[in-house]
């Protein structure tokens, strides 16, 4: 079996470095850091988790809540988590809500009666129905949205969704129906002001008629279809403010008759994998899911290992990504 010694020779490092790297990475240079990590995955090292436990009197676990499993979105952020949690011996548990505050009460006791050490939120915070855990215990928003009271990492909602909606309107789109989320969703909210503010910035009155309320799922994205379809002035390009919608929607309006994006152009939100093969490729924003996963985890560590961090907030970038269900209108 592997040890540290053997990480050590791998690594090219001393053994107290790999000791430093195991329990306070904060003390190693990053470059020391990537040389750990890449020897212990390839000589197969695995710490001694119990005797880790009984020095520092931590679990070794994280709880990560997902309100929805299902979400093709979620899997992604997940990936990065548990792929940062391991390379520094750590467990997932997946809390899955299901938007119930009770099940959360439930997973969040974990971490209040030392089960685990720290909460992932992958709910964005909703003031007034977000659970406030009775002590205080690490927790971070991995898919966070502006003024979260604890740390979060999220990328600028409102400015992404100002992008997609003015690239519509500088293809010549004037009446651009928006299939928004949830109507009390903090993502569904931010996304939804830079739709408004891109159209009042190009002039373009707002008509509430072009507003359908979805819940980020396949079927809200195909009966969003059927009331554009059935508009007497139908709109010539949708905002989905998620994939699956507009994926959803792609599949109704095809069903109606309606060609994309001959006659109606749609655009989503996410980048998930499904995107870049739905019919036609879906134009759309990649956020950097895996990203958000990790770094989610590192600032959750730090708040576990005794560092305090505020309401701090880390904004990723992201990526707007033009396919086929966006051609440029002739005028």
């Amino acid at each position: 079996m592997s040890n540290i010694r053997e990480v050590s020779r791998v690594a090219g490092v001393s053994i107290a470095t790999v000791s430093r790297a195991l329990s306070n990475p904060e003390k190693v240079s990053e470059a020391a850091l990537k040389k750990v990590n890449d020897a212990i995955k390839k000589v197969g090292y695995r710490p001694n988790m119990m005797a880790r436990n009984f020095r520092a009197v931590r679990a070794y676990s994280i709880v990560v809540l997902v309100p929805n499993l299902s979400n093709l979105f979620f899997a992604t952020v997940i990936r990065g988590i548990e792929d940062a949690a391991q390379q520094k011996g750590y467990s997932v548990l997946l809390g899955d809500t299901r938007d119930s505050s009770a099940r959360e009460e439930e997973y969040i006791r974990l971490v209040e009666t030392r089960q685990a050490d720290g909460i992932l939120q992958l709910r964005p915070h909703t003031p007034g129905k977000s659970l406030e855990p009775k002590v205080a215990i690490p927790m971070v928003s991995a898919c966070g949205c502006e003024n979260t009271p604890y740390p979060s990492v999220r990328i600028d909602n409102a400015g992404a969704a100002r992008e997609i909606v003015d690239y519509l309107i500088g293809q010549g789109h004037r009446r651009i129906g928006v299939l928004s989320g949830l109507v009390d969703n903090p993502h569904a909210i931010d996304r939804l002001r830079g739709y408004r503010e891109a159209l009042a910035a190009a002039g373009i009155p707002l008509d509430p008629d072009l507003q359908v309320n979805g819940d980020f799922t396949l079927g809200s994205g195909l009966m969003a279809a059927s009331h554009f379809a059935r508009m007497k002035d139908r709109p010539t390009a949708i905002f989905s403010m998620n994939d699956e919608m507009a994926i959803g929607c792609l599949q109704g309006l095809k069903s109606a008759g309606i060609k994309v994006p001959q006659e109606m152009s749609v655009t989503g939100f996410d980048d998930i994998e499904f995107a870049r093969y739905s019919d036609p490729p879906l134009t759309t924003v990649a956020q950097p899911a895996e990203e958000l996963g990790r770094v989610g985890f590192q600032t959750l560590l730090e708040l576990i290992e005794g560092k305090d961090l505020g309401n701090a907030e880390t904004v990723l970038p992201y990526e707007f990504v033009v396919r086929k269900s966006t051609p440029t209108l002739k005028r």
